[in-house]
């Protein structure tokens, strides 16, 4: 067997340049890098070597830049990925936030970063994490609880177990997540003999496992005996490729559906059999079918509490969980009956054994209805004043009916939910975390991926003070995106759920906090010095123009407007379990207390 020379990052970008996916392209498709003394030398060297055969490109936060890799990740349905590199202590550090991301949302994303030296001699070195009790600990060690799988590389040799474990984790449907290989930056600089074999080309498929025949015949069998069964469609039907089989599956069979976020959009909301979100930020209609619904069939969910609304939406005394899921950890919560496996593969065996069954219990004028109330509380204003939230959703709305709306955290992800009427594909929400910050980058990831679709970043004025620096990145590499800013001068939707809570207004709004001078932040010029196309409209009607007007541009546009910071969406919704003091308060926490009270008692946690 022949072998080849090459320092261990050479062998691991080397490496990574040949594994393939089906159809012909690279898995992980490229590189993200902000360089320090920690990667610039060895894993700088190995990039700038093979740049021909698998890219890099620069990022202004380690956070931020594995944001737009986790949004091209889950735009590309984790066919694909890309990865990110980064030097030791902050460098690495920073990313563990997206990690947890990436984490909660079973998405792909490989972070290689540096680590200290294996040989010790210069220790502690620049950024070195000490532990007084482990000498092997690093800052690395953060990762840990929030990755699929972690290595740390102190030879040369581990490239040939690791790279391809941290594969096997990213291409499998149901471990599927992020990936850190901690590198020390000594062994990154050293030689090896690996075989030429090695770097041969590999194919990498991702499986579509079959579920157990006696699980199958457990859901036919709770099917056929249930009267009102309703489907909540999640992520996971997505990324199986199974929208129009469970679009099939609900017609054929009678049986409503309502998507999570990160199930919406994989049909369009004109699916006759679509009844919008359920849970917290659920609409009327699903949330209806919910409380009456005798058998939840979750396809691809993890029930997560927004879905279930703190498990008191499906009220059903006699209702039960079937969960079908690639993981027997999502399957089997709540005392739910299991199908561990595909979706599409479960949907087509289960619907092949219903034969002709079907329920139709639904009410279909409840779905329309639903929509003339959504359009109602989206119309532009009549009278002058601040627009509400809906109010600019539905603006965007009217300018681009079949783009990509996209957000992470605040207001915008709620009402998104519950009022956005997306096209199959029109929407990307990271909610598993809702991280703050994800926007911008995300929404550039998105456009990466899918560089023929129209992107609306949605984002609030606090969202985009956490983390707009990759605004410049779009800027640089041409990557067009809108984002609409809503300016509510604060974090308005946490300052709601306080009053709700029973709490004063206190520490969201910048007219609540302790501070001399009110802020008078120019996003306008703030975008604008980063290259964006950048302006502020006055009105519900220069959106939509503005909008418009975007669409002719190679750049981002930041299209800035000024919105109320108190109304909710006005329709939907449910409660939601956010513990309120027990003493300690005005009549406004009692109050608070006794309805949170009340609610706890219709929680269902068991079936």
């Amino acid at each position: 067997m022949g072998t080849i020379r090459l320092t261990a990052a050479q062998a691991m970008v080397k490496w990574l340049s040949v594994q393939m996916t089906e159809d012909g392209e690279r898995f992980v498709e490229g590189m993200w890098a902000i360089f320090g003394h920690g990667n610039v030398a060895g894993i700088g060297e190995a990039l700038h070597r093979y740049r021909d055969d698998f890219p890099t490109w620069r990022g202004q936060n380690e956070q931020t830049m594995a944001h737009a890799a986790i949004a091209y990740a889950k735009t590309k349905k984790r066919a694909r990925a890309q990865a990110v590199t980064s030097s030791i202590g902050p460098g690495s550090t920073n990313l563990v936030t997206a990690a947890a991301l990436a984490h909660v949302n079973r998405l792909p994303l490989l972070m290689v970063c540096g680590d200290v030296f294996a040989n010790r001699r210069p220790d502690p070195v620049l950024q070195q994490i000490e532990d007084f009790d482990d000498g092997t600990v690093s800052a690395n060690d953060c990762f840990k609880p929030v990755v699929r799988y972690f290595d740390r590389i102190t030879r040369p040799e581990h490239l040939l177990t690791c790279l391809p474990r941290a594969m096997a984790v990213m291409t499998d449907p149901a471990n599927c997540g992020p990936v850190c290989l901690a590198f020390c930056q000594d062994v990154q600089a050293e030689a090896y003999d690996y075989p030429e074999a090695f770097f041969a080309p590999k194919v990498w498929r991702i499986r579509r496992p079959e579920p157990d025949p006696r699980e199958l015949a457990d859901a036919v069998e709770m099917i056929r005996a249930a009267r009102r069964p309703m489907i909540v469609s999640g992520g996971g039907v997505l990324y199986s490729g199974a929208e129009a089989v469970l679009s099939a599956f609900a017609a054929r069979h009678g049986i409503p559906f309502v998507e999570t976020q990160a199930g919406k959009g994989g049909l369009s909301w004109q699916d006759p059999m679509n009844f919008g979100s359920p849970g917290v930020t659920g609409s009327a209609c699903a949330n209806a079918l919910a409380a009456e619904a005798d058998l939840i069939i979750g396809v691809g969910t993890r029930f997560q509490d927004f879905t279930t609304g703190s498990w008191t939406v499906f009220g059903g005394e006699d209702r039960k969980l079937l969960a079908i899921n690639l993981h027997g950890y999502d399957a089997t919560k709540h005392f739910a009956t299991p199908v561990v496996g595909d979706a599409r593969v479960a949907l087509e065996r289960i619907s092949q054994a219903l034969g002709e069954t079907a329920f139709n219990w639904h009410d279909p004028t409840a779905r329309t209805g639903w929509h003339d109330t959504v359009r109602d509380v989206t119309a532009a204003p009549a009278q002058a004043g601040l627009p509400s939230d809906a109010q600019v959703i539905g603006a965007v709305q009217r300018a681009a009916p079949d783009a990509v709306a996209m957000c992470a955290a605040g207001t915008m992800p709620g009402a998104l939910q519950v009022l956005w009427q997306a096209a199959q594909g029109g929407y990307h929400m990271e909610y598993g975390y809702s991280c703050m910050g994800y926007e911008v980058a995300g929404a550039m990831g998105i456009k990466l991926a899918a560089p023929e679709k129209e992107v609306i970043c949605f984002v609030g004025d606090g969202s985009y003070m956490m983390a707009n620096s990759e605004l410049a990145t779009a800027v640089m590499r041409r990557v067009p995106f809108t984002v609409v800013l809503t300016d509510n001068r604060g974090y308005g939707c946490i300052n709601r759920l306080q009053i709700e809570c029973g709490g004063a207004e206190f520490n969201n709004m910048y007219k609540d906090s302790n501070v001399e001078v009110q802020p008078e932040i120019d996003f306008v010029a703030h975008a604008a010095a980063m290259g964006a196309h950048a302006e502020k409209v006055a009105t519900i009607a220069e959106l939509e123009a503005r909008i418009a007007e975007a669409r002719g541009r190679d750049i981002p546009s930041v299209i800035v407007i000024d919105t109320t910071a108190v109304p909710g969406t006005g329709a939907g919704g449910h409660w939601w379990d956010v513990a309120v003091p027990q003493v300690g308060g005005p009549e406004r926490l009692e109050k608070a207390r006794a309805h949170y009270t009340a609610m706890q008692s219709t929680q269902r946690v068991f079936n």
